[in-house]
């Protein structure tokens, strides 16, 4: 499907749908369960592009899945911090996760690899990660640009050591040390703006979960300023049998915004206001919005009585997988919104900031980037919108996002729809159920 042609609904009816498990819950997962001592088995698994591109790279380096789509069931035989094949070549494809978990685990194991990845990801930076390991022996030879995919590793492995990571640009990288470091033990220093954010508290919460013992310990560096945590991960065996992922919130979150966009009642299979994963606080969003949240089996959201609604100035550091579903929902507001702090979007799948900005113009809203004091915010001015095509820059975010603008107005015309593989393969399916 090269174009999927949005269709502006005309009765509308409440949202009640099911959505795919959490990828960074199930990456996550995959790879606790792979260093484990012993056999898991993860129910509730995303399979999407991402997700297969992590299952492959496993695959390859000899553990033994047992995987099951229909089921949404792996199974996964833990090594206990070792690798079975420890001299190959993988390929993480374009899964942010898979390429940032596997280089530091592969690096904290021991052997020689190639990481390759697709074109997407090669234009994704890697120096702050592979510099860090490189300050701890580890020999790492960038094939092409440095920096960046592809690469080859060749390490001793990491054993009980510190290590210091900036959190501004990608909390990635602090999640797959913190994991990883369970492996031989290690403390991890988190500096920068996001030492606390929603991803790093997913991977300590999924810690604790594995059996994985890690700490809060003091900053003894005499250079420690501003934002900083450290955590000592203790080595010590630990399994798990089995392990329940959560429905994504990101994925959900484009359903209650559709909720708000056409005033009803939308509804999303498993979702739970204790969720852990951070988009949670999209709802809260809606809740300032005018929308009722109830949870009896899952969580409601109810936007029958809201008929308008004003723009917001909303900081979204923290759940900035929802600043284009924000972008959208803020074209169609009464008066003006400011999405602030969401300037590390721009080095993800595509430039977001720019995405936005590109795309609102598009449909005929104002739009702009403001960069001052050091945080990059953009000002979104509704204006009358028409119909547009929309270039997706094979981010599986903008289709998604934007696929809600044509509900609202004709003539909604999302190019290269099926880049939500990445994370949601039959979203425009589901779409076309709910309407």
């Amino acid at each position: 499907m090269e174009k999927y042609i949005v269709k502006k609904v005309k009765e509308k009816k409440n949202i009640n749908v099911e959505v795919p498990g959490s990828k960074s819950i199930t990456n996550r997962a995959l790879m606790l369960a792979a260093i484990s001592n012993g056999t898991c088995k993860l129910n509730g698994v995303l399979f999407s592009d991402d997700s297969r591109a992590f299952l492959e790279c496993l695959e390859r380096l000899g553990f033994q899945l047992e995987i099951d789509e229909e089921k949404k069931q792996v199974i996964i035989k833990g090594e206990n911090g070792h690798i079975p094949n420890n001299n190959v070549t993988i390929n993480v494809r374009s899964a942010g996760t898979a390429a940032r978990f596997m280089t530091v685990l592969l690096a904290v194991c021991g052997g020689d690899y190639i990481l390759e990845s697709s074109e997407q990801m090669k234009k994704r930076p890697m120096s702050q990660l592979l510099e860090s390991l490189r300050g701890k022996g580890v020999d790492i030879n960038c094939l092409e640009k440095e920096g960046h995919f592809p690469f080859e590793i060749h390490s001793q492995g990491i054993c009980q050591t510190d290590i210091s990571i900036d959190t501004t640009k990608s909390s990635q990288y602090a999640s797959a040390l913190l994991m990883a470091g369970a492996v031989n033990g290690m403390n991890v220093r988190l500096t920068g703006s996001r030492v606390e954010g929603a991803y790093i508290k997913i991977t300590l919460r999924m810690l604790e979960q594995f059996g994985i013992r890690c700490e809060e310990a003091k900053d003894t560096n005499e250079e420690g300023c501003g934002n900083t945590k450290v955590y000592r991960i203790q080595k010590k065996e630990f399994s798990k049998e089995q392990y329940d992922i959560e429905p994504d919130m990101s994925a959900a979150c484009y359903f209650y915004a559709m909720g708000l966009l056409l005033g009803v009642k939308s509804k999303v299979k498993g979702i739970r206001l204790d969720s852990m994963q951070g988009d949670v606080k999209f709802l809260q969003v809606l809740k300032k919005l005018g929308c009722n949240i109830s949870e009896t089996d899952a969580v409601e959201i109810d936007a029958e009585n809201v008929n308008e609604y004003s723009g917001i100035e909303i900081d979204m550091s923290d759940f900035s997988d929802q600043a284009l579903t924000m972008a959208v929902v803020a074209a169609f507001a009464k008066t003006p919104t400011k999405i602030m702090n969401v300037g590390h979007i721009r080095v993800q799948e595509s430039d977001r900031v720019q995405v936005i900005v590109n795309e609102l113009r598009k449909l005929g809203c104002g739009a702009e980037i403001l960069v001052e004091h050091g945080s990059t915010d953009i000002l979104i001015t509704p204006k009358m919108m028409h119909g547009a095509e929309i270039d997706t820059y094979e981010d599986h975010r903008v289709a998604m996002s934007f696929a809600m603008a044509g509900l609202r107005i004709d003539g909604v015309i999302i190019n290269n729809p099926m880049c939500c593989k990445k994370t949601f393969e039959n979203y425009f399916e589901v779409l076309e159920r709910i309407y």
